[in-house]
């Protein structure tokens, strides 16, 4: 008979256990009650720290495994250091996962010392030790022992080992082209091929654009490869054309720098009037810089009748008559000329010219490692011949003295021009490029073009490819071909891009969000200014009408 003590005692813990919450109600309460995330949070804990407990003893009990045979291995390392080698195993020792498979040999040269003193081993010994490593390599093969020490073994006995043979790289063949009978091209031609071989293309450019110079075809040719090739322009601010000419050039007049979302500009080829320190805060250091002239002759003319509208030429019925009013004599021309000339050297490292263009092209494709196919091109905002006008010896000869500083420039620059061909590429691999060139316009023209050359701008049928016309000079566009396939008329459509379309869709491009506002701009004046319009000629024919 227990005491009454202990039957209470039993009564109250089996009335707790009766009246327990189950240990559903428990989860059910903890997932349910404010704190449930504090409680999920310490489960993932609790799992996480015996997941690492796990793979620190995982690891553990590797690593010791390791050490074992990295021990065995130098145990067994004495014995096998004293085998020599054959020439024909020196191949198997640059490998861990080699075997080496000898039979045995005589061991006593290479375990005798020259001196006796040195022998770690007592003559008696010695036999014991030769029995001993005998029967160890007795066995057909065993596992090489580590790199490492049979480097620092091999040093120590055998200071005149033969090394790993060492394999000279691959490199790509150089198809030379063919010899030319002159000795000097022979020479620039086998340079600029090494050269070639090892330039890489220039992706960051500065091309100062000069008026009626066939700067509009270069500059298609830098906005075509920089499409090409997902390069950043930097664009007038605004979506100009112009970066702000005849202002000196300003960092902020490029679209991006102000608000800095652009990290890096590629290419700067748009009009404007240069200035080093403005540009170069802009483009990058490794920035390739270059430029293009053109005889002031028929530049000037070029010019009078594109600007015919400008206040210069606008009460003149002539270039003759333009032309008597001279200018005043320079007394210091040759000072003038000679800084112009080294500030344009200093800052532009080639210069080209628009009367060899072809010439210029190639000598342009080879400065800024590119292809031919990246400098084919056609002729883009070109006159046609019927509003062309020659001139006179006389007249010519008054430009040169008009224009006598833009005269000197352009002799200078002519000569270093050529002297720049000699010296890198020579006449003859200049000419054979120069064709190839050629051949491929002709290529280009006859896949692209409907009529095969350019047309009046009145035939021009797309009328998103016109281009602009101005002045009395009638600007010449083009006509694609009908039935190409996607690819080609993609390419051809970007030969005969005109300068300002092309600009205009870099622009989109590069700044989609600040294109949709400026077309957003430009719809309302537009519509503003039609509903002026409408109002102005309503007012006129209610004045018209009330005086009749």
């Amino acid at each position: 008979m227990l005491p009454p003590q202990r039957i209470a005692g039993r009564e109250r813990r089996a009335f707790r256990w009766r009246t327990a919450i189950p240990w559903t109600t428990c989860v059910r309460v903890a997932c349910c009650s404010r704190l449930r995330f504090m409680w999920f949070a310490l489960v993932v804990l609790t799992v996480l720290c015996g997941a690492l407990q796990m793979l620190g003893v995982v690891r553990q009990a590797r690593s010791s495994k390791v050490l074992k045979l990295v021990s065995e291995q130098l145990v067994r390392m004495p014995a096998e250091m004293y085998r020599p080698v054959k020439h024909k195993d020196w191949e198997n020792l640059w490998s861990v996962s080699a075997a080496i498979v000898e039979e045995p040999l005589d061991l006593q040269p290479f375990i005798q010392r020259k001196d006796e003193s040195e022998n770690p081993h007592s003559e008696e010994g010695r036999d014991q030790v030769l029995e001993d490593t005998r029967k160890k390599l007795s066995s057909s093969t065993k596992a090489a022992p580590p790199i490492e020490a049979i480097k620092l073994w091999l040093d120590q006995y055998f200071p005149n080992q033969p090394q790993r043979p060492a394999f000279p790289k691959r490199t790509p063949e150089i198809h030379k082209p063919p010899p030319s009978d002159d000795k000097t091209d022979k020479q620039t031609v086998k340079s600029l091929v090494d050269d070639t071989a090892m330039c890489h293309p220039k992706n960051h450019i500065v091309f100062l654009k000069t008026h009626k110079t066939a700067s509009s075809t270069i500059l298609n040719i830098l906005y075509r490869y920089g499409e090409s090739h997902n390069l950043t322009f930097a664009l007038p601010l605004n979506m100009q054309s112009q970066l702000f000419y005849p202002a000196f050039f300003a960092a902020h007049f490029v679209e991006g720098v102000r608000t800095r979302s652009v990290e890096e500009f590629h290419i700067l080829c748009n009009h404007m009037r240069f200035s080093s320190q403005e540009v170069r805060k802009v483009m990058p250091k490794d920035t390739f810089y270059f430029s293009i002239l053109r005889n002031p002759v028929s530049m000037m003319e070029s010019l009078f009748v594109y600007y015919k509208a400008i206040p210069a030429f606008r009460t003149v019925k002539s270039l003759e008559e333009f032309l008597i009013q001279a200018p005043e004599n320079d007394t210091e021309l040759d000072k003038r000329s000679a800084e112009v000339i080294a500030a344009v050297e200093r800052d532009f490292p080639l210069i080209l010219i628009s009367e060899y263009f072809d010439e210029s092209l190639v000598l342009l494709k080879h400065a800024l490692c590119w292809s031919l196919d990246d400098v084919s091109s056609f002729r883009l905002n070109s006159r046609s011949e019927r509003s062309r006008r020659p001139l006179s010896a006389e007249i010519a000869e008054w430009v040169k003295e008009w224009n006598s500083l833009d005269w000197r420039l352009y002799q200078h620059f002519n000569a270093t021009f050529w002297k720049r061909i000699d010296s890198t590429l020579g006449r003859a691999k200049l000419q054979q490029e120069v064709e190839l060139l050629s051949a491929k316009r002709r290529k280009l023209e006859k896949m692209c073009l409907q009529e095969g050359g350019a047309v009046d701008p009145a035939q021009v049928q797309d009328s998103s490819l016109k281009p602009f016309q101005y002045g009395a000079a009638v600007i010449q566009g083009y006509n694609l071909r009908l039935g190409l396939s996607n690819a080609t008329r993609q390419l051809c459509h970007r030969l005969i891009t005109p300068e300002l379309q092309y600009t205009s869709a870099l622009y989109t491009k590069q700044f989609p969000h600040l294109a949709d506002v400026r077309a957003v701009a430009a719809n309302k004046f537009a519509a503003s200014r039609s509903t002026a319009m409408h109002r102005a000629v309503k007012h006129y024919f209610d004045l018209t009408y009330q005086y009749k």
